[in-house]
């Protein structure tokens, strides 16, 4: 799963868009000249408005630059990205110097090209463009036009007031570019999490695919091969065996057995009574799923039994794959032994499992189950190439819940230690006899599962 969980599949749709870019631009130019207008004409405050058009003008040219430029999708790279947002922060400070710095309320607006920039750019390239806006905001404390007013007696405000402007406008744009990268992260990695999910169940209902193609193909394959075999063995009563092609006449006969026994095996592929096609019990289930971690040095234990007739169910490819990485997870981290505890009644089907290994770490308890969760241990792990960055879980539990299952992953109590994860079923859901859905009903029953 690190191979999975190393992949960025949304890198390239999260870079900015040149159409979002100068569509932005076009507003902020709408806005400025419209504010610009406003106040020289409407309010009758003294602007120097050729100055204040030509900064404005500069957006302008640049956006017909970009239009010229670029494809209506074209999306940029962080450098480039990073170059139109320092434009904005100067555009803007060359307009706030032109009418009153930061006592102009306007300034606010430096708080727009830092949240665009937390959300689609990188942790280092947001935190260069705060620190030019942070340049640029100090630069308008000691250097600016006075603050345009109708009289002539225009209020003087205190370097104090300016100050508080500053830090105000400072301390705003840390928090929101924080805040903002905060929640854009969390939507990436839930977004490219579930798109690794997709291709992992793409994935294990192609492999279940196989085994019908391989009895197709065997199918197509035999009435041809059926006539080879013949040819040889007419060649053989002609004595063609005894002449100067006897040993190819043999060699013909011998990979035509070759392919026969490659057919016979395509043939019985989906004949286990353990296939995805066909029902299978409880018990089957677990052994099926825990088939291929038998080989480790780690003893895996079942206990089986419940009340009643033993469930039955079609696995899909999503509980085969979901449990079986839960298994072996359990596997990995487990010292000596690996427990499968199976048991059902007429309501409900569980499934435990549970290792005698360091359990799950203290810093990840409370949020395991979501995309990406690591410990300092598994983080060295995953580096060395020994693990996975926590994707696996979350995979597998998405997967689990999609049947219908609820999930509960804790520790074992002291002193035995361990993790310990429950799966439990509706048992109409798991032998497929209600619709999906039915996992929110499992959990108002009010169940909690006591992880001893």
């Amino acid at each position: 799963m690190s191979l999975l969980a190393d992949l960025d599949f949304g890198s390239k749709a999260r870079r900015l868009r040149v159409d979002t870019s100068v569509r932005l631009r076009w507003l902020a130019v709408a806005g400025q000249s419209a504010a610009v207008v406003f106040t020289k004409y409407g309010l009758g405050f003294d602007l120097p408005l050729g100055l204040c058009f030509a900064a404005i003008a500069a957006g302008v040219w640049l956006n017909l630059g970009l239009r010229l430029r670029f494809d209506v999708n074209h999306r940029l790279q962080d450098g480039p990205a990073s170059l139109l947002l320092a434009f904005d922060l100067v555009q803007l400070t060359a307009l706030l110097f032109l009418t009153g710095g930061l006592k102009n309320p306007f300034a606010v607006l430096f708080l727009a090209p830092i949240m665009i920039s937390a959300v689609s750019l990188s942790t280092g390239r947001t935190v260069a463009l705060l620190a030019l806006m942070v340049g640029l905001a100090t630069f308008l404390i000691f250097f600016s036009f006075p603050l345009p007013w109708a009289s002539v007696d225009a209020p003087r405000l205190p370097r104090l007031y300016v100050v508080g402007v500053w830090l105000a406008v400072v301390l705003g744009a840390c928090f929101i570019s924080f805040y903002a990268f905060r929640v854009a992260e969390e939507t990436r990695r839930l977004s490219d999490a579930l798109t690794a999910t997709e291709l992992v169940l793409a994935r294990e209902q192609h492999l279940s695919q196989l085994d019908g193609l391989a009895a197709a193909a065997a199918h197509e394959l035999g009435t041809p091969l059926a006539t080879i075999t013949l040819v040889v063995r007419e060649m053989r009563r002609a004595g063609a065996d005894a002449g100067p092609f006897a040993e190819d006449v043999a060699l013909l006969e011998q990979e035509a057995q070759r392919c026969w026994a490659i057919l016979s095996k395509l043939k019985s592929l989906g004949d286990e009574p353990e296939s995805s096609w066909g029902a299978v019990s409880l018990s089957h289930l677990v052994e099926d799923v825990i088939a291929p971690s038998r080989d480790f040095d780690v003893e895996i234990v079942t206990d089986i039994g419940g009340e009643g007739l033993e469930p039955h169910c079609t696995p899909s490819p999503g509980i085969l794959y979901g449990l079986g990485n839960l298994v072996e997870n359990a596997v990995d981290f487990a010292r000596t032994r690996v427990l499968i505890e199976a048991r059902w009644t007429d309501e409900r089907v569980r499934l435990v499992i549970e290792d005698d290994g360091p359990g799950f770490p203290p810093e990840v308890l409370a949020k395991l189950g979501e995309p990406y969760v690591t410990s300092a241990t598994t983080e060295r792990r995953a580096k060395s190439g020994e693990g996975g960055l926590g994707l696996g879980l979350f995979i597998a539990k998405t997967l689990l819940e999609r049947s219908g299952a609820v999930l509960s992953m804790g520790n074992v109590e002291a002193p035995r230690g361990g993790a310990r994860i429950v799966i439990a079923w509706p048992r109409a859901v798991f032998e497929g006899a209600a619709a999906g859905g039915a996992g929110s009903d499992l959990e108002n029953t009010g169940e909690t599962f006591r992880l001893v």
